[in-house]
Formats: C-alpha cells, sequence, structure tokens
C-alpha cells in the first residue's frame, strides 16, 4: 500500500489489506478483515463492514449519474461478507430520496456490474458480469441477476426470484420466479433457486399454486388476490407474493405466452 492514499480522517478497523495505487478518502468507514486489491476508488461517505473484499478498479461512492443532484452528503453502506468483483461502480444517494445506496451482507457483484443511486441490493444477492441497476432500484433476498441485463429505476426484484442474462426489465418482478427477455416476461416459477435456499416441497407447491391463480386462471388481479388470501392466510410466502402484487407501483411484468 506504500502507492496508496489514505486520508487520516478515514475510520479503518483490524487486519485491513489495502493493495496499491489505492485512494480512500475523508469519512470512509472500513470494518475488520477488509480486502482491497489494487487501484480501488473509495470516495467519502462509505461505509464499509466486516470481511467484505474488493477487487481491483471498483469505484465505490461515486456521485450519483443525475442531472440534477450531486449527492451531496449522501452515503453508500455494504454489509458484511460482500464480495466486489473487478471494475464494480457503486454511487451514493441523492438528497432527494434516500440519501443512501444500501447494499446488504453476503451479496455478490460481479465484474463490472453497476449499482446506481438510491438502490436497495439485500442480503444474499447475486449480480452477474455487467448487470445494471438504475436508480432506485430495489432487489429482495438471494435474487439472481443474469449478466448484461438492466433494470429501469425504480422498479422492484422479489425476493429469491431469477432474471435471466440480456434482460430489460421495466416491471416489478414477483418473489419466487423466473423472468428473462429484452422486455421481460415471467416464465414460472424459480423451483431450484427455491430448493437451494431449503425451501419445503409443501411451501414451493403453494408458490406454484399462487402463481397460476394470479397469471393462469384469467381472474380479475383483485379476484386473485382474495382468493389467494382465503386459501393461504397462514402461509408467510404467500402473504409475501400477495404484498409484493398490491404494492406494486409500476406494475407486474406479465407472464409469457
Amino acid at each position: 500500500m506504500k502507492t496508496s492514499i489514505i486520508s487520516k480522517k478515514a475510520n479503518i478497523g483490524y487486519n485491513v489489506e489495502i493493495g496499491e495505487f489505492c485512494i480512500i478518502e475523508d469519512d470512509v468507514v472500513i470494518g475488520n478483515n477488509v480486502n482491497i486489491k489494487n487501484k480501488v476508488l473509495i470516495r467519502s461517505g462509505t461505509i464499509i463492514k466486516d470481511n467484505v473484499k474488493i477487487y481491483d478498479g471498483a469505484i465505490i461512492g461515486e456521485d450519483p449519474q443525475h442531472l440534477k443532484d450531486s449527492g451531496e452528503g449522501s452515503t453508500v453502506e455494504i454489509g458484511e461478507n460482500t464480495i466486489i468483483r473487478e471494475y464494480v461502480t457503486i454511487h451514493r444517494g441523492t438528497t432527494f430520496d434516500k440519501k443512501k445506496t444500501t447494499i446488504g451482507s453476503n451479496v455478490l457483484l460481479m465484474a463490472y456490474s453497476h449499482i446506481a443511486h438510491d438502490c436497495i441490493v439485500k442480503d444474499g444477492v447475486v449480480m452477474a458480469n455487467c448487470a445494471t441497476l438504475g436508480g432506485h432500484v430495489e432487489v429482495g433476498e438471494y435474487t439472481f441477476i443474469g449478466g448484461l441485463s438492466a433494470a429501469h429505476q425504480h422498479t422492484k426484484i422479489g425476493a429469491y426470484a431469477m432474471l435471466g442474462g440480456l434482460s430489460g426489465v421495466s416491471l416489478d418482478i414477483p418473489p419466487f420466479t423466473r423472468a428473462a427477455g429484452h422486455h421481460a416476461k415471467l416464465y414460472g416459477i424459480n423451483t431450484i433457486g427455491l430448493e437451494r435456499r431449503g425451501f419445503s416441497k409443501e411451501d414451493i407447491s403453494i408458490i406454484k399454486h399462487i402463481y397460476k391463480i394470479l397469471f393462469k386462471s384469467g381472474k380479475l388481479r383483485q379476484e386473485a388476490i382474495e382468493e389467494i388470501t382465503t386459501l393461504y392466510k397462514d402461509n408467510k410466502y404467500a402473504l409475501m407474493f400477495v404484498d409484493f402484487i398490491k404494492n406494486s407501483k409500476r406494475g407486474i411484468t406479465r407472464e409469457e405466452r
């Protein structure tokens, strides 16, 4: 780290490794056991928790790419055990929204992926190479986003969903589902992903039935929601699915037919 520039106003924890040609600015907070490779830029206001690993060329906490807001005084927060691969870019929040971009714990951001201002990326998310989130996007727990995919600003991708590569997201993608395509469409439930996360056969069967009621029964959306709520009022995943549908502001992605 002889060639790195590290502000005396940065707060750096124990057992932190910093490579060559890095820049770490004022008011950066870095936890314990963090490993930072070479040529990494960490801007003011960035908070990095324990056991994070950051590879060459990553830029974290840069100004938002917004014509009307520089993100002055806003932050980026990165959770424990997250891995940030080569040339990932993460921009801090805007002053008119959350003032914060949040990355959860145990996240994997593969090379060249981008997370824009005011995004929320929850625990366990994987973003493959060159995947891109526009501003204000929310991604639920343990979602997989395929390479070269892009999510339009203000969209939401639900927990445990899987988005195929080269996909474009302009409407919200419900939890537990699979989606893909230039204008992404739904292709059923992410069964393999749910099995890998330890979902029971009963819960997966319920989620599949909910999907069928919502997208294959021909019923009106409100009618389908009422039926699901009646049938599965005690199932947390059913309620999670319904809440996502009810609270969508951009609208829900349609099923491929």
